[in-house]
């Protein structure tokens, strides 16, 4: 990256650090299972609500408590189950229909990232009626309030149960794009760690490796505060601790109750120190190809670790200690080398790749391009690159034909 772009990052970055505790950051209301949801809509005196949802989830039954919960209570609910792996501006404006010609009041997001997005995006799309997706997306565009949100994850990894960001798929320029505003915030998370039992273990994996992505991004990072590098070193043991758990015994509750905090953690953690190239990059991969997000993270994290150099290893050395896997007498660069190490190994332990398939070379300057608009000037990374910089990173994940 050249100095001048270089200078301008920084100094963007710098003005957003010193914004920081002047923003109107706020954390969601927590409910510890899906029965104290109509107990609430009850006291709102809402009577009309959408799930949004997936087909998978949807067909697994899993909605069907919450279903059957509400119109018990006399509650009307709509389902939208169309939610795709990596939400489009379709998903959206079928929703948006359907909530409408149902007279929904509010809107309960449930299952992982995906559907988070999408319910929060249609929210946009209710708050804002005259506006496109595309006119809303960026930072600070969505001002007006969106109507009531509980999110209930089915996945500890995303955080989005927690985030200010809505990442959907532009379907026809094959790419994804961020919308962050305040008022995107869930206004309740509802963390039930029985409706994460029927996560199968591949998805396990790599959305609680997506979590750490979340907590080390943000830790590593050059705008941090005291309290998101306490809840990213948190976030960071918790997984160490009990993703393996999970992935081994779906039912094992603790475990899918702690991956479940550690998600809520780094979720906080990344809503106000943000994230960096690894998500950037999966971003673009998830846009051209819809490889699923948790995945690609997992995948490019040692990566792009190893490849920031000493600009990182004194954090990584902290983080390796949260983990348990470094000491507090190593070096740093002895420290972030274990701590790389560590997150590679528990890839392989829970059988992801090192490779991605289908990315083809014609494709990546473009990939490169979305990261570099997406990233640049707003994520503090440790070091700045730019497009032409950023193209390495998919060469060097991709399976050779």
């Amino acid at each position: 990256m050249n100095i001048f772009r270089k200078a301008f990052c920084r100094t963007f970055q710098t003005a957003f650090h010193m914004a920081l505790p002047f923003l109107p950051y706020r954390e969601p209301e927590k409910l510890d299972s899906i029965a104290a949801i109509a107990e609430l809509l009850k006291k709102k005196n809402i009577k009309s609500v959408m799930i949004v949802t997936d087909k998978g989830l949807r067909t697994a039954g899993l909605t069907k408590p919450l279903e059957e919960l509400l119109a018990a209570r006399g509650i009307n609910c709509a389902v939208y189950d169309g939610t795709r792996a990596n939400p489009t501006v379709a998903n959206v404006a079928e929703a948006r229909e359907m909530y409408l010609k149902e007279g929904c009041e509010g809107m309960i997001a449930f299952g992982g990232g995906s559907s988070m997005d999408c319910a929060k995006a249609l929210g946009a799309r209710i708050a804002y009626p005259k506006r496109s997706l595309q006119s809303l997306r960026g930072v600070l565009r969505v001002l007006r309030r969106i109507p009531l949100l509980i999110a209930v994850p089915t996945t500890a990894g995303t955080g989005s149960e927690v985030t200010l960001a809505a990442v959907i798929t532009d379907e026809q320029k094959k790419h994804k794009y961020t919308m962050n505003d305040f008022t995107l915030i869930p206004r309740y998370a509802v963390l039930d760690p029985e409706v994460t039992y029927s996560l199968p273990p591949h998805l396990t994996a790599t959305t609680g490796m997506d979590a750490l992505t979340h907590a080390v991004e943000a830790y590593i990072g050059r705008s941090t505060s005291r309290e998101t590098r306490e809840r990213a070193l948190r976030a960071t043991s918790l997984i160490f601790t009990y993703i393996e758990r999970a992935y081994a015994n779906g039912h094992d509750r603790e475990a899918r109750a702690k991956m479940l905090e550690a998600a809520y953690d780094a979720g906080i953690a990344f809503s106000k120190s943000y994230v960096g190239y690894i998500h950037a990059i999966a971003h673009s991969l998830g846009g051209q190809y819809n490889i699923p997000h948790g995945l690609a993270n997992s995948v490019l994290m040692p990566i792009v670790l190893e490849d920031y150099g000493k600009a990182a290893h004194k954090k990584l050395h902290r983080l390796g200690i949260a983990a348990g896997v470094a000491d507090e007498k190593d070096t740093d660069a002895e420290g972030a080398r274990k701590f790389i190490a560590a997150v590679r190994e528990l890839n392989r332990r829970m059988n992801i790749p090192e490779k991605l398939r289908g990315i083809r070379e014609e494709d990546i300057p473009t990939m490169a391009h979305h990261a570099d608009r997406e990233a640049n000037p707003l994520y503090p990374v440790p070091v700045t690159m730019d497009a032409k910089q950023l193209e390495k990173y998919y060469r060097m994940v991709a399976e050779k034909e």
